[in-house]
């Protein structure tokens, strides 16, 4: 039976603190590379409204998990499930999310594979750098949630320095790509804040971390300003992205933040891009690590198995499905599909489970009361 409320070890608790280098790492991913362009095409000009709109929207779902979680003593995603909706539902649910877990965690990997084959080796095979980079993953959530979090903190600091190469672009922006401000409807505003939002989950690493956290009373601040740091930095590339290149050429730029890093230029170094291609790595390590200890240790959750057993097997089966992936149109049909469920999974679902969680509280206050 699946206890509720998990008993975890001193050694293993973390403090509030480290959740805001959690949230934002497991939200910043190689997404971001291309995410300006998907938002312009749904609101032009005017896509750097539709990014605000997706951070007041973010805010408030951290607010709707937050007191669903706060509701149990030390629970995650999986026994509150179980606990609202019985065993066999419960771990049917638990087991969709593992899914979508996987799934993102796939994406993430086959991504940035191919990004490193468009810009900078073309013809390395896709299970030489799949190996290399679960080999990375591996042996970080080996050392448990401790070292994980740890990596995200660390690499977190390491890769701050890019946005320093933000400022050669930024001053040949030109003004008058913003205008006519206002100029797109609501409706395009809400697609292009949806776009965003579909390069910003992340946010269920709280629901999978949070009995993990040793000063719970202190979590609300990390969390906020984890998301809030993360819509600024979409913001930044994206109001970039609009002012640098013309609106056609945007629309026809794949990875529009790393053609706008490609124009950094030193005397010592012609070609930046290929710096930021490998810098990256800072960035997508810790997330694909985020990702993989949330499915090893949600497996463990439901069905008892260890987590080194399962980082093993699933490290093997996401080298098949790397090398499997070959086609681009492929890949972004699958991207799109997972976006798609992401939306609903991370953005929906919490409040799917608010009022069951409401209810559950109502009676529960009933039962002691009598």
């Amino acid at each position: 039976m699946m206890e509720l409320n998990l008993r975890v070890e001193k050694n293993l608790r973390l403090r509030a603190f480290y959740m805001f280098f959690v949230i934002s790492t497991a939200q910043i991913g190689v997404g971001i590379l291309g995410l300006p362009k998907y938002i312009f095409d749904e609101a032009k000009q005017d896509a750097w409204i539709s990014v605000l709109l997706a951070l007041a929207y973010m805010i408030l779902v951290i607010a709707a998990m937050l007191y669903i979680l706060k509701q149990y003593e030390n629970a995650d995603i999986f026994s509150i499930q179980v606990d609202l909706f019985g065993k066999w539902i419960g771990k049917t649910l638990g087991t969709l999310y593992i899914l979508f877990l996987i799934s993102g965690l796939a994406i993430a990997l086959k991504t940035y594979i191919q990004v490193i084959q468009i810009f900078i080796y073309p013809q390395i095979p896709s299970y030489i750098m799949g190996l290399l980079l679960l080999i990375l993953v591996v042996y970080t959530v080996h050392g448990g949630i401790r070292v994980v979090v740890g990596v995200s903190f660390l690499f977190f600091f390491l890769s701050l320095w890019i946005l320093l190469l933000l400022f050669s672009p930024i001053t040949n922006m030109d003004i008058t790509h913003f205008q006519p401000v206002f100029n797109a409807s609501i409706a395009d505003l809400l697609k292009g804040a949806k776009s965003a939002s579909l390069s910003l989950l992340g946010l269920e690493m709280l629901f999978i971390i949070y009995p993990f956290i040793d000063d719970k009373s202190k979590i609300n601040k990390p969390v906020y300003f984890g998301v809030i740091f993360t819509a600024l930095i979409i913001l930044l590339s994206t109001v970039i992205s609009i002012g640098y290149f013309s609106p056609l050429d945007l629309e026809k730029t794949d990875w529009a933040v790393l053609t706008v890093f490609k124009s950094v230029s030193f005397a010592f170094i012609e070609r930046f891009d290929y710096i930021v291609v490998v810098e990256w790595l800072m960035i997508v390590i810790p997330t694909m690590a985020l990702y993989m200890w949330a499915v090893t240790y949600g497996i463990k959750r439901l069905y008892a198995v260890s987590q080194k057993k399962t980082l093993y097997i699933l490290s093997f089966i996401l080298l098949i499905i790397t090398s499997t992936i070959k086609y681009d149109f492929l890949l972004e049909r699958i991207s799109s599909i997972v976006s798609n469920i992401g939306f609903w999974v991370v953005f929906v679902y919490p409040f799917f489970l608010l009022p069951f969680v409401m209810i559950k509280k109502r009676l529960h206050k009933k039962g002691g009361t009598k």
